[in-house]
Order: structure tokens, then sequence, then C-alpha cells
């Protein structure tokens, strides 16, 4: 038990902590757009699956890991596309349609990965992402192997987040974006299009999503398996509410999460007798106890889930 409190635990937990944040922030900063423009995207966890897939097919393939993220963007995109097909283009519901994206990206993921590789015995690899240490900081004790000896992706999703709230609340587009969510009938008697603003907006977090599921078989992992992205994708959407739709509390969030998670995959080794499963549902538990005390206080877009009709 005393290795749990010694510099090179703390060291490695941290380390695993921001890894695993890592796929989270992307997704929940893109899902954190799709809510602001006012759109629930349930999709996402068919988003992060199918970026995942495709990350793994094409670095398969072409021995590059960084055509994997584009190709993860990609199908994250066009999943992001086809959900603003169905919201903000024939304004279906959103429950609905999101879950149809979810089966739908899912379904497809695991289709073509038989398709494409069979059912082996042993599951096909691929050479991961090298981790890109940075000079002198690196060398930090503790922080620097938690932050400073990361894979480019964390260093990019990390700062992704204060330029995530430049745009939102610095530039005319991120105006639009949360006047779209707020208040679409204001922005459209402005001259902005709702529906491109909200079509824009889900291809975006779309393309966040599939560079988290990415993330996960490029650089943390280098296979693609069946729970691979785990449910991260429902994860995203609870950890919107707790950050109440501000990107800083997103990178909280994640974080938390990401602690969360590498605490019990290190519990089982102690010794503590204790079933592994019950250190599996940690932070799923974890993340339902923060979404039931953050959504008391959470104030939503004003027109989230509510299509948009001119005539109305």
């Amino acid at each position: 038990m005393t290795e749990f409190f010694s510099i090179a635990f703390l060291s490695g937990l941290l380390a695993a902590s921001v890894r695993m944040a890592t796929p989270l922030i992307f997704g929940t900063g893109g899902e954190m757009f799709s809510e602001r423009a006012g759109v629930l995207n349930l999709g996402i966890e068919g988003m992060m699956t199918a970026g995942a897939m495709a990350a793994f097919t094409a670095a398969y393939f072409t021995g590059s890991p960084w055509l994997g993220v584009a190709a993860g963007a990609l199908a994250g995109a066009g999943l992001g596309l086809l959900m603003a097909l169905l919201t903000a283009g024939l304004k279906l519901n959103q429950h609905v349609s999101g879950l149809a994206v979810t089966f739908f990206g899912t379904g497809c993921s695991y289709f073509f990965y038989r398709l494409i590789f069979g059912t082996p015995l042993v599951p096909p690899t691929i050479a991961p992402m090298a981790p890109a240490a940075l000079p002198l900081l690196g060398s930090i004790p503790v922080l620097g192997e938690a932050f400073f000896r990361q894979y480019v992706l964390v260093y990019l999703a990390f700062l992704l987040v204060p330029l995530w709230r430049f745009f939102l609340f610095r530039t005319a587009p991120g105006l639009a974006l949360r006047t779209s969510g707020e208040n679409p009938a204001a922005a459209d008697n402005a001259g902005i299009s709702v529906g491109a603003v909200r079509t824009l907006s889900l291809a975006w977090a779309g393309a966040l999503a599939g560079v988290g599921g990415a993330f996960l078989t490029v650089a943390q992992n280098n296979m693609f398996t069946f729970g691979t992205v785990a449910g991260r994708g429902w994860v995203c959407i609870a950890l919107v509410v707790f950050a109440r739709w501000m990107p800083g509390r997103v990178l909280l969030g994640a974080l938390l999460f990401g602690l969360i998670d590498a605490i019990q995959l290190r519990l089982p080794g102690m010794g503590l007798g204790i079933p592994y499963q019950l250190f599996l549902l940690l932070p799923y538990l974890a993340t339902v106890v923060l979404l039931v005390l953050a959504g008391r206080r959470a104030a939503a877009p004003a027109a989230l889930l509510r299509p948009y009709r001119r005539q109305e």
C-alpha cells in the first residue's frame, strides 16, 4: 500500500490520467459545440467508434498514425454531417437521430472491421504513435512525465481548450453559434443561417469525436477491438453537463474522469481483495454522481433539442 504514495507511482498515475483524459477532451469539446448550437448529439459514441476503426485501418495499411488520425477525423465528420442532415435538414427528433447515428456508426465499424480483417485469433496491431517529450520540461520530477512526455495529440487537446473559449466568446462566428443555440429566431433575423451553423457545428463535433476515437487506436492502444471506445461517448455527454458548456470545465471534467480511470486500473494490483469488476465500475459511477450533482444547477442552451423552422 505504501507504493501508492511513492513518487514513481504518482508520476505514472498522473501520466496515465492525462492520456485517458485526452479522448474525452476531444469528444466532450465536440459535444459542447453541437449543444451550444442547439443540437444534442447522441451520435457521439458511434462517431468515436467509427473514428477509432477508420484510424486503425488507415494506419495499418499506410504505416502512418497521422494518416490514421486524419481518417478518423473524416469518418467522424461524415457521421456528423449525417446527424446534421437528420436534425438540421429534416428536422427529425434529436434523440432518435442521435441513437440512430450511434447504432449506424458502431455497426458499420464492426462490420467493416470483420470484412477487412476477418476474425483472427490474434487481433492485428500497428506501431503506435511515439510520445514526444518536450526539451527541459520533460525532466521536471513528477509533472514532467505527466504533462511533457506525452503524445502530440495530448498537447493538441490541451491547446485547443483556450482556443475554443476564444472562438466562442471573442469571435463573430462564435457569437453566431451561441445565438443559434439560445435564440435561433434572433439569429435568423440577424441574417445567420441557423441550419448552416448547426451543420458545421455537427461536422466539427464529429471530427473531434473521430480524433478522440483515433487516439485510442493509434496512440493509447495499438489495435482496434469491439470494446475500444467502451462508452466514452456517453461519458462525454455527461461531462458537457458537468462542464456547464464551458471549455475550461470540459478540461477539468475530462481530467477528473481520467484520474479515476487511471486509479481503477492500478487498484486491482494492490492486493485489496476486492473483485476487479467493482474497480471497472468506478469511473462510470463517478460520472453518474457528477452528473447528478452538476445537473441541478446546469443551464442548458435555451434552444437545445428544438428544431428551428422559420415559419414558427
